[in-house]
């Protein structure tokens, strides 16, 4: 299992056990391996190793996943690279989530 933490217990990904199937469409498209199946249902295997991109809830067709996509660490990297001034991450080397520097923006909000 994939070990890395994005943003400790901010992760604002959330998984409507009534709506999902089992479909695991999830579990294909997450970097992370966020879920997990158990017993042909999908649970949330480590929430604090979501990057918030947004995958899960795009490729979900029962519309059972939410993530407020663009918090986390994922859009500040995606910024980055596509050279934007938002692309300021709060993550530290703790892996806690922390304010940005006065004249930064960070990316929890």
């Amino acid at each position: 299992m994939n070990r890395l933490i994005y943003l400790k217990d901010v992760v604002t990904l959330k998984l409507d056990e009534e709506r999902c199937t089992g479909c695991g469409m999830c579990l294909e498209v997450c970097p992370h391996e966020v879920f997990k199946m158990n017993t042909g249902h999908v649970e949330i295997r480590n929430r604090d190793a979501c990057m918030e991109c947004g995958a899960c809830r795009r490729n979900c067709p029962f519309d059972a996943i939410s993530v407020q996509t663009g918090v986390g660490c994922a859009a500040a990297a995606i910024n980055a690279m596509l050279g934007k001034t938002d692309a300021a991450c709060c993550c530290t080397g703790s892996l806690e989530c922390s304010p940005p520097a006065a004249n930064e923006k960070g990316c929890c909000g």
